[in-house]
């Protein structure tokens, strides 16, 4: 049975969540033991109930006190595993079997006025705070089901009416308990949520793979089939369309440009407006779905042109989509969830909310980048001014002066034709440094990337100066940011040095590669040590951890030592 959670519990977005949030939840750690400990308390004060009153359980029988005692041990079972760190069973299953004991505890004692029932509020107390409002409103109907069923055994009217009375308010009680519960799973959900957007929003992985990042985590959130973001720029009629589609293979990012014509099809709902759109059950059930908009004066939700919102959702192929602008400086756009199940208002809501956290930031990131790029280019055209002063004519200089000697030379000097070779490779330099200075003034990008010639540089002059022949290797095409790639620069150059300052080794590998959206690096040297103990250098660990990734050493039967690192881009 599928019951819809009134405060938009998402089904299955706990599962999406990270460890850190699921090791945050009442059922983890010391919370497993606590509920596990008052599970404890519960039975065996009821146990130590029946020794010192009898009577308020009624007529006991020995079937009686051995489901009390059973449970008690059952209770304490579950304790010790939890105090040892052992696995515990599922905690769903757990749930249904605190109500199986309670049904039974309920069902043995004769006397129907007692107040066994109240059990029950355990196992809704527990499931309805670790798994949310879905599970809870399903162990609230079987508690009071079971319990109702004690009203056969009633003799009296009074005691069926009680007994009535009593399943009314475990029922309503039990759905109170169950819907708060539900409620604070989906806040704490939310807010985990939003902290790792704004984790996400890192300057060192540019915009595109922060926004990129930003509609896989949201996606993943709501189980979405895709997530699409649309955005324009003040002063420009071109769209940026950017969307994560969930594929049987895997997640595919794309990204293109749109018209306005083209994007005006996206656009059907007003550029301010949160929008929600559900398809209908059918044709003669138009009210259990369409399209609404909130309105940001009055807090209502109105209906929108249900004609627009099946247009749109025929276009996304969603079965439902919610919608929410963005609040962007110097622009206007919208992000889209595509759903193959039906959304709710509290999601739409929540949209925006990661809209608000995580774009502002984003254009932050951009306008860095961008005062970034200007400063760069101002000191490109200071370095190559320096570099015409400091380096092309003293070269020239030289090439003059060389060439006054070769004129002064007789025709039979034997070093004309060494100043002739002299002047020729002059000539080549100066004609190389100003086209150096030409390409770096203009911002010009080599064939190779940056950090390939830097890395392979860095390389050369080990080899020069040391004597270790570090190999560099890569695989695949690396899809880094100019930012990231310092970083990764940093971090190799560090990892050679270590090579050089802490082994004896006389060779070395650097193999990098980009595989499943991270960066792979390898540092791996000879080793003659038979027995090498477990370390981890920790400026390399330090330096992949402020980028997200993490870092570990290897050791291989060649007797190589790796130390891997894996960042993710």
């Amino acid at each position: 049975m599928r019951m819809a959670c009134p405060c938009g519990t998402r089904p299955g977005a706990l599962v999406n969540l990270d460890p850190s949030f699921k090791s945050g939840l009442p059922g983890a750690g010391m919370d497993t033991t606590m509920v596990n400990g008052m599970r404890l308390l519960l039975s065996s004060a009821t146990l130590l109930t029946l020794f010192i009153d009898p009577e308020s359980a009624g007529k006991l029988s020995k079937i009686t006190w051995l489901i009390f005692s059973a449970y008690t041990l059952h209770s304490l079972l579950l304790y010790v595993l939890a105090v040892l760190g052992l696995s515990l069973p599922e905690d769903i299953l757990l749930y249904w079997l605190d109500v199986a004991w309670y049904a039974l505890i309920v069902f043995s004692s004769s006397n129907h006025n007692n107040l066994f029932f109240l059990f029950f509020f355990f196992a809704i107390l527990t499931s309805s705070f670790q798994r949310g409002f879905e599970e809870g409103a399903r162990i609230t109907l079987a508690s009071a089901g079971l319990f109702a069923a004690t009203a056969l055994f009633g003799e009296t009217d009074a005691e069926l009416s009680r007994l009535l009375l009593r399943t009314t308010f475990l029922l309503a009680l039990g759905y109170m308990i169950a819907y708060w519960g539900g409620s604070a799973i989906t806040q704490r959900s939310h807010l985990a949520l939003l902290r790792d957007v704004s984790q996400l929003s890192n300057p060192r992985f540019g915009v595109d793979q922060t926004i990129s990042s930003v509609l896989e985590k949201t996606r993943s959130y709501f189980n979405g089939r895709s997530c699409l973001l649309v955005m324009q720029d003040k002063g420009t009629r071109v769209w940026s369309l950017r969307s994560v589609l969930h594929t049987a293979t895997g997640v595919v990012h794309t990204s293109s440009l749109l018209s306005d014509d083209a994007a005006s099809l996206l656009l059907a709902f007003a550029h301010d407006k949160i929008a929600l759109y559900n398809q209908p059950v059918g044709p003669w059930l138009p009210w259990t779905g369409g399209a609404r908009m909130l309105d940001p004066h009055s807090g209502r939700w109105l209906r929108h042109d249900a004609a627009a919102g099946a247009r749109l959702a025929e276009l996304l192929e969603a079965h439902a989509f919610i919608s929410a602008p963005l609040p962007l400086r110097n622009g206007k756009g919208h992000i889209f969830i595509v759903c193959a199940t039906s959304m709710s208002k509290t999601d739409a809501l929540f949209l925006s909310h990661i809209g608000a956290q995580a774009f502002p930031v984003i254009e932050n990131i951009d306008l860095l980048d961008r005062l970034a790029s200007q400063a760069a280019s101002r000191e490109r055209e200071k370095i190559a001014r320096d570099l015409h002063d400091t380096a092309v004519q003293p070269y020239i200089g030289l090439r003059h002066g060389l060439a006054a000697l070769r004129n002064e030379a007789t025709p039979g000097n034997p070093l004309l034709p060494e100043l002739e070779k002299l002047i020729i490779m002059s000539g080549q330099v100066i004609a190389d440094l100003r086209s150096y200075a030409r390409t770096f003034k203009n911002g010009q990008v080599q064939s190779e990337p940056e950090l390939l010639v830097a890395l392979r540089r860095q390389a050369a002059q080990i080899h020069e100066f040391y004597g270790i022949d570090i190999t560099l290797h890569i695989e695949g095409d690396l899809h880094i940011n100019d930012r990231l790639a310092a970083e990764v620069f940093q971090i190799v150059n560090e990892g050679m040095s270590n090579i050089r300052k802490h082994t004896s080794a006389r060779h070395g590998a650097v193999k990098l590669t980009c595989v499943q959206g991270a960066l792979h690096i390898s540092i791996e040297n000879e080793c003659a040590a038979a027995h090498v103990p477990d370390f981890l250098p920790d400026s390399l660990a330090e330096r992949a951890a402020a980028l997200g990734g993490s870092a570990r050493v290897t050791h291989s039967r060649l007797g190589h030592t790796s130390v891997q690192i894996e960042i993710p881009i």
